[in-house]
């Protein structure tokens, strides 16, 4: 259990009983079961809010909840690369302005794009539940694809999770993202669209990244996260009307 709650706590807010993380493959084997966790919470949350609230109050409490439980630790990293890869300077400043605490201004344009882009999809859904469980599921995954591409520098937060893994064991990691996906097909066909373009949306991320500045760090795993998300979210709305 010690690296469930390792997973939790390096992934989330919520207080966990372990004195110290443990960081190897079987801790990496929990994200995407964390990301389902979150996704729980928030379709908990879902339907309370909805009960309580018109869509667009219970949307917008939703994407606060979302960012509260991950301690905005991806949304972070997401304004990090908005500065770094889309900025137009030259390849040697991305990784020192990624460096940088100061956000600009496409960070904010990056992460105001996305945070609306989550707003919209949740005031529009008729019903946010798969959605919900799938979009961070998915997500996590992709952290640990993200692992597998080279590295952008030699020391950060990416060159400390580094756990390199071979097809095998992410096909492993991916099935229960792959059985849920499947089984809520049967009922909301929307997921299966949302969950590939959401994937190729996180690959488009790891190419960015790869042709900017040579590799991934901690915060294109943020980025692939929160981008992957918006996406699903986007993808999925988009597929019910």
């Amino acid at each position: 259990m010690q690296r469930l709650w390792s997973a939790i706590g390096f992934l989330t807010t919520v207080p966990t009983p372990a004195h110290r993380f443990v960081f190897d493959r079987q801790t990496l084997f929990w994200f995407p079961f964390v990301g389902f966790g979150l996704g729980a919470v928030l379709a908990a949350l879902a339907l309370l809010l909805g009960a309580l609230f018109p869509p667009m109050v219970t949307a917008a409490l939703l994407v606060g909840a979302w960012a509260a439980l991950t301690g905005a630790l991806h949304l972070d990293g997401l304004a990090d690369c908005g500065d770094g890869l889309l900025a137009p300077v030259a390849r040697e400043r991305r990784l020192e302005i990624m460096r940088d605490s100061r956000i600009g201004t496409f960070g904010v344009v990056t992460l105001a794009l996305a945070l609306m882009l989550k707003f919209a999809a949740l005031a529009t859904l008729p019903i946010l539940w798969p959605a919900l469980l799938l979009a961070p599921m998915w997500a996590r995954w992709l952290i640990l694809l993200a692992m597998q591409r080279p590295l952008a520098r030699p020391d950060g937060m990416a060159a400390r999770m580094r756990m390199p893994l071979d097809v095998r064991q992410l096909a492993l990691c991916a099935l229960p993202s792959l059985i849920l996906t499947g089984m809520l097909c049967f009922w909301h066909w929307q997921v299966l669209p949302a969950s590939t373009v959401a994937i190729l949306a996180a690959f488009g991320v790891l190419r960015l990244a790869e042709r900017r500045i040579g590799g991934v760090t901690g915060d294109v795993y943020g980025a692939v996260v929160e981008v992957s998300e918006a996406v699903f979210m986007g993808v999925a709305s988009l597929a019910i009307r």
